[in-house]
């Protein structure tokens, strides 16, 4: 009775932040995602035309992912909001199972009560529950690349990279796991990712060859199509820059912080290329910070690094500090403090939570702990 009442009190506290965040953001993404594809599909309008009635934003995604997202066309709003709130939590809940479900089993925890308490503590998440209150695809791509990695690549199947290139031609920014699979030299998935990803972008190219068009020369460049990249939600490393009095070198300094930020990241990746979870983990946390627009709800590419971090409670008390303070803190909200003036004090470190964290876990995040069984197989899915 005392788990079952923990887990009802925990999911009542849990779908009260996420109400209280609909209400915020009132399924922002899914009215611009659905009146792009009506006016696109029904109308007869460019897509790449279409913005959201007393707002600047428009469908910012390649044409592959209009054609991925053409059931819109024919679906109420209200349905489109449904459908996307069910899609995150499944996906959400596939991603806790495949990142915590063997970590339960292996210290011999309660598998169901376990799960339960995860998966509200995921959908808890501040990313996570914008991802909801948005409307937005975010764990849908985050769980096809992670389903590809942990069931295709790390068990060397001939279908891994498959669903990084899906994800790929979608939204564009997944494409920094291609970088990933080059780095730690997995062939075969690099060629079939990068296939994958050029077969469907050149299917919807001979499909919509004016949208393509549209989008390759011209929307994919529009910056201001995005946002502004110094709104406090661009919790990359550019946003942060953005936020600073540098504007006369601050697109060197960002240069110069992503050459880093790379490099770092691939000393790390290619020390530990057996560990694929580990992979996964520090390429999400990569993604985040070079591109030049990471809102909040984008950082649900963290999970991965802070599950990793969160299961070294009895072994590595640092590292799991670390991923309990970027959790609470990453949850808390707090970095919406610094939104208006006044502002409180320490501002670029407060209004910059998610970067600071984001570049610990890059850090500090412990690759290479993965037990292998069989090396020769190891090696395998290596080459």
């Amino acid at each position: 009775m005392k788990r079952k009442a923990m887990v009802i009190g925990l999911a009542s506290i849990t779908v009260g932040l996420i109400v209280l965040a609909v209400f915020r953001n009132s399924y922002f993404d899914s009215r611009v995602y659905h009146g792009a594809i009506v006016y696109w599909f029904r109308d007869g309008g460019m897509v790449y035309d279409f913005l959201r009635p007393g707002t600047p934003y428009g469908f910012t995604y390649p044409p592959f992912a209009g054609l991925v997202m053409s059931p819109m066309a024919v679906l109420p709003l209200l349905l489109v909001m449904i459908l996307a709130t069910i899609g995150t939590v499944i996906t959400t809940a596939l991603l806790v199972w495949w990142l915590a479900g063997p970590e339960f089993e292996r210290r011999g925890w309660p598998v169901r009560f376990s799960f339960a308490i995860a998966l509200c503590l995921a959908l808890a998440f501040e990313p996570v529950r914008e991802t909801i209150s948005f409307g937005q695809v975010n764990t849908l791509l985050l769980a096809l690349v992670a389903g590809d990695m942990l069931l295709g690549l790390d068990k060397g199947r001939k279908w891994a990279g498959v669903g990084i290139g899906l994800a790929t031609a979608i939204k564009l920014t997944p494409g920094v796991f291609i970088l990933y699979l080059l780095v730690t030299r997995r062939w075969r998935a690099l060629w079939t990712a990068i296939g994958t990803a050029t077969g469907v972008t050149l299917l919807a190219g001979a499909i919509f060859p004016d949208e393509s068009r549209e989008f390759w020369t011209s929307a994919l460049w529009d910056t201001n199509r995005v946002g502004l990249l110094h709104f406090l939600s661009n919790q990359s490393e550019r946003g942060l820059l953005a936020r600073l009095p540098i504007d006369t070198v601050e697109s060197k300094v960002w240069l110069v912080c992503v050459l880093a930020t790379l490099g770092v990241w691939g000393w790390r990746v290619a020390r530990a290329r057996a560990d694929v979870v580990g992979g996964l983990a520090l390429t999400g946390v990569l993604g985040c910070l070079i591109s030049p627009v990471t809102w909040i709800h984008h950082w649900v590419w963290v999970i991965p690094a802070l599950v990793r971090c969160l299961f070294l409670f009895d072994s590595a008390r640092v590292r799991f500090a670390l991923g309990l303070s970027a959790y609470l803190l990453m949850t808390s909200h707090v970095t919406w403090l610094w939104d208006k003036a006044p502002r409180p004090p320490l501002e670029l470190l407060g209004g910059n939570v998610y970067v600071w964290f984001g570049l610990a876990l890059l850090l500090w995040t412990p690759v290479g702990t993965r037990r292998s069984s069989d090396v020769h197989e190891r090696d395998k899915i290596i080459a």
